[in-house]
């Protein structure tokens, strides 16, 4: 920074909070520079800290979400006031409602301008809270009054993301703060502090009475949910698992909690489930639900007849999460428990190897399971084989898997590449896949890629996205590019909204403003994301093809490039079981369902 007089036992806030983030291990800052944040950026450069530049906000939040997943820790996003803080509001969000710890640092105007309507400054209605357009969806929002309160608003903002159930939160600077001095002893005094807190447990009564009800039940399931994953309890759900012998269904989120081919693992429920893990859900005696919000989709917009049947005299629920108010939110509990699942799952475990230290065997069940599995792998057989182009994209799906190495990080968008991913595509590592969930959030997947390369450099990362996802943010690829990512975009192109475009088919009969302008040879779909792929440094494939996808994937893995292929793709309809009110809605009469005669 410029040399300024720095007076003894001082430092300049930028400086300061540059060696606070270092000092809590944070190791990576995505953002997009601005004239509110500019202090902190030159304080970064000689710092240990590496920012992680971009092309526009939303991008920043995305690949700091993709990050934190990987790492299991907060990630830290760096914003420009007013229209840099809401380019990025589409991405907190999205970490919001998927609950990734997030700390988002926002410049605002100089604190001596609040409501003069300084350059960018938001206050049509009120002067002073532009933090204020976080409050629906981050668990915390501060506006930093004084530069002396920003150390401990850091401190608190950490503990909070990365606490009970995570998420982000926005600490609003002005910028003559990050300019300001303050006692290097306010900084110092946050060391004192514990850096995580101790996370709540199951008592053993409790986990005896769910071992129990679990051990007497003729036909339980376990039913998975994001939770899992946020405490990282792959392992302690396993050991339960086998031991017990318990099936489990996943919600959307909870896609990957246990290896795909594991004997006991039923598949997704609810709208894009199967018919076979509806079944199983909708008549189980008793669920143990782990971490799940039950979300409309997974739960069948939560009709009774198709996924859950959940109530006195029907299937009893069991639901333990880490936060008091998931429990109870759309089907009434027997046994409610306020716990992290990674604590409480050690206790269960250790309660049912004492209850029954032979654990328990359920042959019928995993043949059920085995014999389900061929049949569906079989009805694909077809379509995952077929020479069609434009490609089936049952086909993409089965050329990726076999293609990627098992522990592979995918990231997928909305549309097929989601849909069909979390129904049809084997996950084999626990944690390997990052699905925008609640928000449902097109364009997440490719800078999602980004942050998980960088969390796990020495992994493959391939992002799984359809051309209107792709298209959100392309200069996803300058970012790439200047960190020399070996990112891998898998573009399936079928020249729409595909999803919304089928949905609108099905009820319109026809697909305005949700397709895209085309040629009539489909080699000469536009845009051509390949030729863009190179225009920002990375390497770009176009597949011409159904044979030519796998090499052309195989070789983008091994060349340790950032590439895009971009393949054309039939617009086929992901195939549903279960229901969705959307449908009621637009078709109340009945009978129409989400599929497309084209």
């Amino acid at each position: 920074m410029v040399a300024k007089h720095i007076e003894p036992g001082k430092d300049l806030v930028a400086n300061q909070l540059c060696r606070y983030l270092a000092g809590r291990g944070v190791k990576h800052v995505f953002g997009l520079c601005g004239h509110t944040n500019i202090a902190v950026l030159a304080a970064m450069a000689s710092s240990e800290l590496d920012f992680v530049n971009v092309r526009h906000e939303q991008i920043s939040a995305h690949a700091a979400d993709g990050y934190a997943r990987v790492t299991g820790r907060a990630s830290v996003v760096l914003s420009h006031l007013s229209p840099g803080l809401t380019n990025a509001a589409t991405g907190v969000a999205n970490a919001a409602l998927d609950c990734i710890p997030m700390v988002v640092i926002a410049g605002d105007i100089p604190s001596y301008y609040y409501g003069k309507h300084p350059h960018q400054e938001v206050n049509l209605h009120a002067d002073g809270s532009q933090y204020e357009i976080y409050r629906p969806f981050v668990k915390r929002a501060w506006r930093v009054d004084t530069p002396e309160l920003l150390p401990e608003i850091m401190e608190k903002a950490f503990t909070l993301a990365e606490s009970g159930q995570p998420g982000p939160v926005l600490v609003n600077v002005p910028m003559d703060y990050f300019s300001a001095q303050i006692e290097d002893s306010l900084w110092e005094r946050q060391q004192a502090n514990a850096k995580a807190l101790r996370k709540p447990s199951l008592d053993e009564e409790t986990a005896r009475e769910i071992v129990g009800q679990l051990i007497a039940a003729e036909r339980p399931v376990i039913y998975a949910g994001g939770g899992v994953a946020l405490a990282k309890a792959w392992d302690e759900l396993r050991e339960l698992v086998d031991h017990l012998q318990l099936p489990v269904a996943h919600s959307l989120m909870g896609k990957g909690c246990l290896p795909d081919d594991h004997p006991l693992v039923l598949g997704m429920t609810g709208f894009w489930g199967t018919e076979f893990t509806n079944r199983q859900t909708h008549d189980a005696d008793w669920i143990l639900a782990l971490g799940s919000r039950f979300k409309e989709a997974d739960s069948s917009s939560w009709y009774p007849e198709f996924t859950f049947d959940i109530g006195p005299g029907k299937t009893r629920l069991i639901h333990i999460d880490i936060e008091p108010q998931e429990i109870g939110r759309n089907y009434p509990v027997e046994i409610g428990a306020v716990a992290d699942l990674k604590a409480a799952l050690k206790v269960l475990v250790k309660v049912a190897r004492e209850m029954v230290p032979q654990g328990i065997q359920r042959p019928d069940l995993i043949k059920a399971i085995g014999n389900f599995r061929a049949e569906f792998k079989a009805k694909n057989a077809s379509m995952q084989t077929s020479d069609a182009f434009p490609m089936m994209p049952e086909r993409i799906l089965a050329d990726l898997r076999e293609a990627m190495p098992r522990d592979a990080i995918l990231t997928s968008d909305v549309g097929w590449n989601k849909n069909g991913v979390a129904q049809q595509f084997d996950i084999y590592t626990p944690g390997s896949i990052l699905i925008p969930g609640g928000f449902a959030t097109m364009g997440f997947g490719p800078p999602a890629a980004v942050g998980a390369k960088i969390a796990a450099p020495d992994r493959v990362v391939i992002s799984l996205v359809g051309d209107g996802g792709f298209g959100q943010n392309p200069a996803v690829l300058a970012t790439a590019a200047a960190e020399n990512l070996a990112v891998i975009w898998v573009v399936m192109n079928n020249n729409a909204f595909g999803t919304i475009a089928g949905l609108q088919k099905a009820h319109y009969d026809l697909t305005y403003g949700t397709t895209f302008a085309k040629a009539n040879d489909p080699m000469e779909q536009t845009p051509d994301y390949a030729t863009i792929a190179r225009a920002y440094g990375c390497d770009g494939v176009r597949v011409d093809s159904a044979a030519a996808f796998k090499p052309a994937l195989e070789a983008a893995i091994a060349s340790g490039r950032p590439t895009v292929i971009d393949v054309a793709m039939i617009n086929n309809p992901t195939p549903t079981s279960g229901h969705w009110n959307i449908l009621d809605i637009y078709s109340p009469e009945g009978g129409v369902g989400h599929v497309t005669t084209d």
